[in-house]
């Protein structure tokens, strides 16, 4: 049955390509189980007609934002009142949650000129559009040949009923009409009337809007791609032999192998997403027409890890472009191994025999020069012998073996009790590169008010701390500490942030304004070039700072102008601004135990905020730069 209607909505997608975006956009909800008759669709289906229908002068708009002179096409599908789902269950009535009053959903779909809009772009149109209505409005969008679902949660505001705020927008973005991702179809399948109503049994409207949120919550898409690949993990263990030269226990030897390839795996997966890296490589037809010996339900064979990962790892992204070469054969056969571990090895493992077409494969990949697919082989300084981690070898003795089925095996049953701990007799195994397609991954981090329903990088420090705490099984905690990997959750890497600026910026401010704002440097045009007598003690005091004394205040300025809101900031003199400008401009982020780099990111994400809202058109910023270069000039 939920092969059929996932079916189904793969059908009502690919419908989008061409033909009435009105007309296909019902078809969609109603697949979803989302019947309504409560339609008003608009006659000319134009951007001058909504301005007209739903844009008054007393309504926050900024059509800018809203890039209004993108719409090409804009339509109201439907109404989901309360009244409607009635129809589909009798137990609803209206109640609250979080001091929302949630009656009703307006679905709008909007086509827009270009064929790519950033996440950032659609999620702003999405609110311009809900600053109109007094519930949340969802917009479908279609642009080039993907559409993407818009969702806003709201609720009422703090302290002034009769006003709401607009929360978090999350997006199903860049869904592919023509050839739909397959988490794409899972996601909207999740999100069906019948599919919410199995899971969370809801009885009101309230509940059911719950329901979409917690369906759309990146959390519980985390957990549930980090439950898949636990299962992975235990399966994997006993389809794998890296070398042990390092002499530590076998099973910690294992398992630290595997949580270093997983780690690679996720972050080429990522750059597949990219389309830096061909999907041809993880598609096992493809595979099977490379390589002599390939069996993906094998717990065997282990040719595609060697043949190709290996090579893609540390052969190709670990070797500028231009250089990438075969290791030499010859009577060093083995000693070749023991030199530059960034050469290709195994092409005995290829059908081709022309080791130009093997490399070819590898060609349009790029030089990443990072640590991460460093090869470990490696000699030791001390024992003055090579010692194998990584199994980069054409000594079978020296190299990794991993089963094919690792990879690409097909679903299977598995009692995974005795790794877990307690009672897991019914958990499914499948390949890992079956898991990643199940999911979306994008390479664009989430934000608190943007989030976009994918994996994004975030997940290569959970996965990297989830496994390591699997590498005791005692306490769950020692490997962690023993390395120091603690991946800090986002909630805590955001306060951190907002505490962190609030703090500098506050100091930057209660500090007398610096050179280039003084008067007589930015601003010689006043004055001339010659400062008069008269003027000088004007001057000092104008360069003073008007903050000290009312610290508190300024404090509370901060954190508006650094909070998520739709609200103007409170900074409206024209200095406040600039010397806020200067201080970001001269800001210095150190995080000495940086780990996946989730702090500094975090901060560069809010920094780029606050300017955008300081400093919208950046004339500050560009008048900053230019008396910055000027002085720069004048100094040589």
């Amino acid at each position: 049955m939920s092969q059929d209607i996932k079916q189904k909505i793969a059908d009502a997608l690919q419908v989008f390509s061409k033909g009435n975006l009105f007309d296909h956009g019902i078809r969609l909800f109603t697949t979803l189980g989302y019947v309504t008759e409560r339609q008003a669709p608009l006659y000319k289906k134009t951007k001058e007609e909504f301005r007209e229908a739903f844009i008054s002068s007393d309504k926050r708009f900024d059509e800018a934002k809203a890039k209004l002179a993108d719409w090409k096409y804009v339509d109201l599908l439907f109404q989901l009142t309360k009244e409607e789902v009635l129809k589909q269950t009798s137990l609803f009535d209206t109640k609250k949650v979080q001091n929302t009053i949630i009656e009703a959903y307006l679905f709008f779909t909007i086509e827009l000129t270009k064929t790519h809009y950033s996440r950032t772009e659609l999620s702003l149109i999405t609110r311009e559009v809900n600053n109109l209505f007094p519930m949340p409005a969802m917009i479908l969008f279609r642009h080039g040949k993907t559409l993407t679902l818009s969702v806003i949660n709201r609720r009422l505001h703090k302290r002034d009923d009769a006003k709401d705020v607009l929360e978090k927008v999350t997006l199903i973005k860049d869904i592919n009409i023509e050839s739909t991702h397959r988490a794409h179809v899972e996601i909207l399948f999740d999100l069906s009337f019948d599919q919410l109503k199995s899971k969370f049994q809801f009885t009101n409207f309230v509940e059911l809007h719950n329901a979409w949120q917690k369906t759309l919550d990146t959390k519980e898409l985390n957990k549930r791609f980090f439950s898949e690949l636990a299962n992975w993990y235990f399966w994997a263990l006993g389809c794998i032999e890296f070398p042990n030269d390092r002499g530590v226990p076998e099973i910690d030897n294992m398992r630290v192998s595997l949580i270093r390839l997983v780690t690679r795996l996720i972050f080429v997966w990522f750059l597949k997403e990219k389309k830096l890296v061909s999907a041809d490589l993880f598609d096992s037809n493809k595979v099977k027409t490379l390589l002599k010996t390939f069996n993906p339900e094998s717990e065997e064979t282990g040719d595609y890890y060697n043949a190709i990962l290996q090579n893609l790892f540390f052969g190709t992204l670990n070797q500028p472009m231009g250089k990438r070469e075969f290791a030499k054969d010859g009577d060093d056969y083995y000693k070749n191994d023991h030199g530059v571990k960034s050469h290709y090895r195994y092409a005995d493992k290829f059908k081709s025999s022309n080791k130009s077409e093997i490399i070819d494969l590898f060609a349009d990949v790029p030089f990443l020069n990072g640590g991460l697919f460093d090869c470990l082989d490696k000699d030791n300084d001390e024992t003055k012998k090579h010692e194998y981690v990584d199994g980069f070898s054409r000594n079978k003795k020296k190299s990794a073996r991993v089963a094919d089925v690792v990879f690409f095996g097909k679903p299977r049953a598995v009692d995974l009790t005795a790794d877990y701990g307690y009672k897991k007799n019914k958990e499914t195994y499948r390949g890992i590169f079956h898991i990643f397609n199940d999911y979306k991954f994008t390479i664009e981090e989430n934000t608190p008010i943007e989030e976009e329903i994918a994996l994004d990088p975030e997940l290569l420090g959970k996965v990297f701390e989830n496994l390591l705490a699997y590498y005791n099984p005692e306490t769950e905690t020692t490997a962690r500490k023993q390395t120091g990997s603690f991946y800090t959750p986002r909630e805590i890497v955001n306060y951190m942030v907002d505490e962190s600026l609030i703090a500098y910026l506050k100091t930057q401010m209660l500090e007398d304004k610096p050179a280039w704002l003084q008067l007589g440097n930015l601003q010689t045009e006043l004055f001339g070039n010659e400062v008069r007598k008269g003027q000088l003690k004007l001057e000092q005091s104008l360069n003073k700072s008007r903050w000290k004394g009312k610290e508190e205040e300024l404090e509370a300025n901060l954190r508006k102008v650094i909070s998520y809101s739709n609200d103007e900031h409170p900074f409206t003199n024209e200095d406040d601004i600039q010397q806020l400008v200067y201080a970001i401009d001269h800001c210095k982020i150190l995080d000495p135990a940086c780990g996946s780099g989730a702090f500094p990111m975090g901060v560069l994400h809010k920094l780029v905020y606050v300017l955008s809202r300081l400093d919208e058109k950046m004339s500050v910023g560009v008048n900053y730069k230019k008396e910055k270069h000027k002085r720069k000039l004048t100094k040589h």
